[in-house]
């Protein structure tokens, strides 16, 4: 039998919120996983470990009765509990070295799909969470959260049945009908409320989008530079990211077409290109459209930050041009709104819904409720349009003092800053200067801004410096801009 002064080193604990049959029960789980209690080991009686411990007989019976219920221990009647050798024994032959505390299995294997995404995403995992850092990101302090706590109070006051247990995959049908009838008049879509879909965000959608339209291998052709998370989405899909360079009039299918002409779908962002700002002219959209419809081929269409242009008319979206019902459109609350609230929403082709919701009912059932209820209510009642007139003017006026410090202080060192819509700047950096230097040295004089080469995937990789003004201050934005304009001027 265990002697009880090698068993335990320290007393259980009585002003710990962990009850104290519980404390007693980890012990003693401990030392028969550690080895310290070998197999058929007899424990001490429960009131010699009362005693010694100078807990109550209750505590210790529970914590005994609870180890022989989960498997470690194994009572004999009339001769007390004693560690279970089916248990101990099966441990020992099946996981060799880890009752010792250590295993040569070294480095966990991944899939192909999982190296590939850790290499991609290793980066960001050491990026700073400052919202500040993401150069499309808004100001959630300007988001009027008085009233959106106040639409989830009510929307959640007295759910429906269908609400608390249950959602549709395709979205909550009053949210999908706003979102619809904002898209037609806003963004003239040809679209129903049938053919929303609404996501965990861009990112769920775009890889919805991947998983079931890709197979690996499939070649996808990627504006360069792009968004990393569309090349993380086709990465998960086992599928090829084929990049094609965007010039002025944004992607431009012919020069794509002579790249790879086997692609089987296109992602691309025609209104507000990322990161280099380009609008996709109408002959290039007209060209886009004509390559899809001539086979069994798809156009993702980003339209992540369409809410904020500060010259000229907003830019209609591509799928209105859509004849062939080959354009698959994807937005996001996430700018418009705040970042935290993980909604957005696919406009599907009629031929995909039902596809799409099969796949949702057996991937993850649905979206949470709660942010969809209260959205429906929010846009319902008025406060989106009204929240996105107010953000318009707010980044209007930042984007206009961050251009004037621009050029202002760095014009001997750029081709030239632009950013007529969204939430931030593109200066492009003149020969002989490396934007990855850049943003390490400004990262040490606290600015925040990413460099451009970093979005590229081919091998041109243009210089420059992506530079967001959504959530700084008005007032922050000179000395930013001076203190990057001291950083540039290092050599």
């Amino acid at each position: 039998m265990t002697e009880l002064s090698t068993l335990f080193e320290a007393s259980l604990d009585p002003d710990s919120t962990a009850p104290l049959y519980r404390q007693l029960h980890g012990a003693l789980r401990d030392a028969i996983l550690g080895g310290r209690l070998t197999p058929g080991e007899r424990l001490p009686s429960s009131r010699a470990m009362s005693k010694h411990l100078g807990c109550s007989r209750n505590s210790v019976t529970e914590a005994y009765d609870l180890l022989t219920a989960e498997g470690y221990l194994e009572g004999r009647v009339g001769a007390g509990s004693f560690v279970s050798r089916a248990f101990a024994e099966g441990w020992v032959r099946d996981r060799p070295g880890m009752l010792h505390g250590h295993s040569d299995a070294g480095p966990p294997r991944l899939s192909r799909v999982g190296e590939v995404l850790l290499e991609m995403g290793a980066g960001s995992l050491e990026e700073s969470d400052d919202p500040r850092q993401d150069p499309i990101g808004p100001d959630p302090s300007a988001f009027p959260f008085d009233i959106w706590a106040r639409a989830l109070a009510r929307a959640w006051r007295r759910p429906s049945p269908d609400q608390a247990f249950r959602g549709d995959p395709m979205g909550h049908r009053p949210l999908r009908e706003a979102v619809a009838d904002y898209l037609r008049k806003v963004r003239a879509l040809d679209c129903g409320a049938d053919q929303v879909m609404i996501t965990s965000g861009a990112q769920h959608a775009l890889d919805l989008i991947a998983r079931l339209l890709l197979n690996p291998g499939d070649s996808v052709w990627m504006e360069d530079p792009s968004y990393r998370g569309a090349r993380a989405a086709l990465a998960a899909a086992g599928a090829h990211a084929i990049p094609v360079p965007v010039d002025g009039d944004g992607f431009d299918a012919a020069r794509a077409a002579d790249i790879a002409p086997d692609a089987r779908a296109a992602m691309v962002t025609p209104s507000h290109q990322f990161p280099l700002g380009v609008t996709m002219s109408l002959a290039r959209r007209m060209k886009l459209l004509e390559w899809a419809a001539a086979g069994e081929r798809w156009i993702v269409e980003d339209d992540y930050d369409s809410e904020f242009r500060y010259t000229g008319r907003p830019i209609p979206a591509l799928q209105g041009l859509d004849r062939a019902r080959r354009v698959i459109y994807v937005g996001t609350f996430s700018k418009a709104m705040f970042p935290g609230l993980r909604l957005g929403y696919l406009v599907l082709p009629p031929a995909l819904v039902e596809a799409f919701r099969a796949a949702r009912m057996l991937l993850d059932g649905h979206t949470a409720m709660i942010g969809q209820l209260a959205l429906a209510e929010f846009i319902a009642d008025g406060h989106f349009p009204a929240h996105l007139r107010r953000m318009r003017a707010l980044y209007g006026r930042r984007r206009d003092i961050m251009l004037h410090h621009l050029n202002e202080r760095l014009a001997p060192f750029l081709a030239g800053p632009s950013g007529e819509a969204g939430m931030h700047l593109l200066a492009h950096l003149r020969e002989g200067l490396d934007d990855s230097a850049i943003v390490r040295r400004a990262a040490g004089v606290g600015v925040n801004c990413q460099a451009l080469s970093a979005y590229h995937a081919g091998p041109d990789r243009r210089q420059g410096l992506v530079l967001g003004f959504g959530a700084v201050r008005e007032d922050a934005i000179p000395g930013i801009i001076a203190r990057l304009a001291d950083v540039v001027g290092q050599r």
